[in-house]
């Protein structure tokens, strides 16, 4: 039989091994993928509550509340009290969670170097136009993954 190549088929298999790779990077540094881009999404706009953090990442509250309860225990996030509105915690990275950003950061690098090593810089670049307009088109919020709407609360 021969092994479906349409673009479709082809996105969904790299997607899957990219994601398990990424899976494995963030292992070394003791995270899982959600947490990671919790921390981006916290580190991109420092300050923002758990409410709207997880209406950015599409994930139940209550889900979101365990990823920062983890990372708050690791000393990597900290809630502090809005100034706004009492009633809301901002989500702040620590000194150590800027660390290990500037990790993730360089870990992120990496996977992107391994995965693409195949392309020089102009199809790097041709490919992320494309894929970007396609995410686009499908609504994708940008710099999120998507399975943050299916992880348990």
């Amino acid at each position: 039989m021969d092994r479906p190549s349409g673009a479709a088929f082809l996105l969904t298999q790299l997607g899957t091994h990219a994601a398990r790779r990424f899976g494995e990077r963030v292992a070394a540094v003791d995270l899982t993928p959600p947490q990671a881009g919790l921390l981006r999404a916290v580190a991109r706009e420092p300050g923002r509550s758990q409410q709207a953090l997880a209406a950015q990442l599409g994930t139940p509250a209550t889900r979101l509340v365990a990823l920062v309860d983890a990372l708050e225990g690791r000393g990597v996030l900290e809630r502090r009290r809005n100034p706004d509105d009492r009633r809301l915690y901002a989500v702040h990275l620590t000194a150590a969670g800027e660390d290990l950003v500037r990790d993730l950061g360089r870990l992120a690098a990496e996977h992107e170097d391994a995965l693409l090593a195949s392309l020089d810089a102009d199809e790097r670049r041709t490919l992320a136009d494309l894929l970007g307009r396609v995410a686009a088109a499908e609504g994708l919020t940008a710099g999120v993954h998507p399975g943050y709407r299916d992880l348990p609360s």
